[in-house]
């Protein structure tokens, strides 16, 4: 239990913390200064809300977020929420591949295409002969790559004055960039992948353990919630500490030099190099690859499991490609399609911004359906939400809905 409390959440956390996102807080740490410190405090108790009430659901169900929309909605609601995710997952993914190679490129400088094939077919690899707990266990260490991102703002020597003042008064001026940075940010920190992943995952731990049912013993259900609790709160902790110190660390260095324009975690560890020094640098761009190879697998085998539960397939990392075949070859095609958006003029940047619109808009009524269902006696039986729960799930929501809104009021700004 102990050793499951350092796991799926950790893992989850770190996957939201994946490249792309770390362009997001390094452009907001250079355009902003400190001045979006606040977020990583903020954003934390609404991660939290969403990850554990996904985590709730596979535990209690066993069965995987699309499993359960199939089940109990509408088809077109089931199509709806799928294609906004496979669409986020897949462009994210491609994006991600293309922002490890531009970061594995500072540290081996050698011609894209030979970063980028062999680390998606790298990837492939590991998610069709890994075994689910190699998987899990490779994802685990990979996590705590993402520590070089304290050495990285501790490297850049932070004020502690404007430090403080950033992390615990809010900032925000209506304007069209700082409303866009603000939804930027909400939107990577609750990207639909972690819904999906963490459900699935519980599932997944059920069929390891030999355990996929709902366990019969009150006191069973409890200790595993419990469990689950810390485990999620220890994972979105460790997340929102990461995107502190990547804000704080460009904050420190490419603010104060002037150096505002940067459009991903590629460019800010090149633009660390010659104000904070190559050991920053370094530690940056290695955080990218890292992370990297923990992100891209969770969004691709994500998009298949949610691709396969839509239709009805089986969907398992605990069972081998004989068995399941349609789930691998999905995990196939979304891994291609992904890493050949680099080869066919897709500009990277570009597919995030329409990703992250995408997600924008199909985050919040999939956040929706979660707590409907996590309140639905015929999905949860009598273990709905509590009161504390569901108003921090209900305040998330209402906040998801509010960035689409944002997100709208920019294009009009």
């Amino acid at each position: 239990k102990v050793l499951r409390g350092l796991g799926l959440g950790l893992i989850t956390g770190a996957a939201d913390d994946d490249p792309s996102a770390i362009g997001t807080y390094a452009s907001a740490g250079a355009k902003f200064g400190p001045a979006f410190l606040w977020m990583a405090p903020a954003t934390f108790p609404m991660m939290f809300a969403v990850v554990y009430l996904s985590s709730k659901l596979g535990q209690i169900t066993g069965q995987g977020l699309f499993k359960i929309i199939r089940n109990h909605y509408p088809k077109w609601i089931l199509y709806f929420s799928l294609v906004g995710v496979l669409i986020g997952n897949t462009i994210e993914a491609g994006a991600n591949m293309g922002g490890m190679a531009a970061a594995m490129n500072l540290i081996i400088p050698i011609p894209l295409v030979w970063i980028i094939i062999p680390t998606a077919l790298a990837i492939l690899a590991l998610q069709i002969w890994g075994s689910y707990r190699l998987i899990r266990n490779v994802l685990r260490v990979l996590s705590f790559s993402l520590l070089a991102y304290v050495g990285s703002a501790i490297l850049a020597k932070p004020d502690l004055i404007s430090t403080l003042k950033g992390t615990f008064i809010p900032t925000l001026h209506f304007n069209r960039e700082s409303l866009s940075m603000l939804v930027a940010i909400i939107g990577t920190t609750l990207s639909a992948y972690l819904y999906t992943w963490q459900s699935n995952e519980e599932v997944e731990e059920k069929i390891a353990t030999g355990d996929q049912g709902i366990a019969n013993k009150d006191i069973t259900i409890d200790e595993t919630l419990k469990m689950s609790r810390l485990d999620i709160f220890f994972g979105m902790l460790f997340s929102n500490v990461v995107m502190y110190f990547i804000i704080l660390s460009t904050a420190s260095t490419l603010f104060k030099a002037g150096e505002m324009n940067i459009e991903t975690a590629a460019q800010a560890a090149e633009a660390l190099r010659p104000i904070a020094g190559r050991g920053a640098s370094l530690l940056f761009a290695a955080g990218i690859v890292a992370v990297g190879f923990l992100a891209v697998p969770i969004m691709t085998t994500g998009a298949a499991y949610d691709f396969c539960q839509t239709f009805g397939w089986k969907a398992s990392l605990n069972f081998r490609p004989k068995d399941e075949k349609k789930f691998y070859i999905a995990i196939t095609v979304f891994t291609f399609i992904a890493m050949g958006m680099n080869f066919f003029g897709f500009n990277p940047m570009k597919a995030l911004v329409w990703s992250a619109i995408v997600q924008g808009f199909s985050t919040p009524p999939l956040m929706l359906l979660i707590m409907l269902m996590t309140n639905n006696p015929r999905i949860m039986g009598n273990r709905t939400n509590g009161r504390a729960i569901n108003i921090l799930g209900w305040l998330t929501t209402a906040l998801t809905f509010a960035a689409s809104g944002c997100l709208v009021l920019t294009w009009f700004l």
